[in-house]
């Protein structure tokens, strides 16, 4: 990988070219090689960039792990370096690929861990809760164990404003690091 990032022919452009080709195979090691490839420039990152990798999306990220690689790799570089706001997401919450929307919450889990405003987050989070997919309803668990283990009060508070509407898969992710018998405040009320 570094043999070819280092190759004078080779720049940032020539990478997204290349990854239009690879991610649409859905093979994981095509997938995955261009991402590696594409971290290798991130210095070169600008906002054109992040709207490339938001297409990978309509041409073929369709699983889990080729999220959660993105979303732990490269997209958390542009919130971290200013090249992209929370707004710049907007169209990942409502996109039709579901992948992408749970790109939205597990992006911000290394944003949030460098310091990145939880109470920003959570209301950022907020219109997803309500999302029908499982994949994503996973990724919003996952990002709010991570946000709980650091600062609980915040996402508790959030957690018992949803705990009687949003799914409860959610729940099971982002309470599965408390104990028992704390889990059960988050339990839906019985009408």
């Amino acid at each position: 990988m570094d043999e070819i990032a280092t190759r004078e022919e080779v720049d940032l452009d020539l990478v997204l070219q290349t990854a239009e080709l690879l991610v649409p195979t859905g093979k994981y090691e095509d997938t995955i090689f261009a991402f590696s490839l594409a971290s290798k420039f991130k210095k070169d990152f600008t906002k054109d960039t992040f709207s490339a990798i938001e297409k990978w999306f309509l041409i073929g990220i369709s699983n889990w792990a080729h999220t959660d690689t993105i979303c732990g790799e490269l997209t958390p570089y542009f919130l971290d370096k200013g090249i992209v706001t929370l707004e710049d997401f907007d169209s990942w919450r409502i996109a039709k690929n579901k992948f992408q929307r749970r790109a939205v919450p597990v992006s911000f889990i290394k944003p949030f861990k460098k310091g990145y405003d939880l109470n920003l987050l959570l209301d950022y989070i907020d219109p997803l809760m309500m999302d029908k997919e499982r994949v994503v309803h996973q990724g919003l668990g996952w990002f709010l164990r991570e946000c709980w283990k650091k600062d609980p009060m915040p996402v508790e508070r959030f957690l018992q404003k949803w705990k009687n509407d949003a799914a409860r898969l959610i729940f099971q992710y982002a309470t599965e690091k408390m104990t028992k018998e704390y889990r059960q405040n988050f339990r839906k009320e019985k009408k």
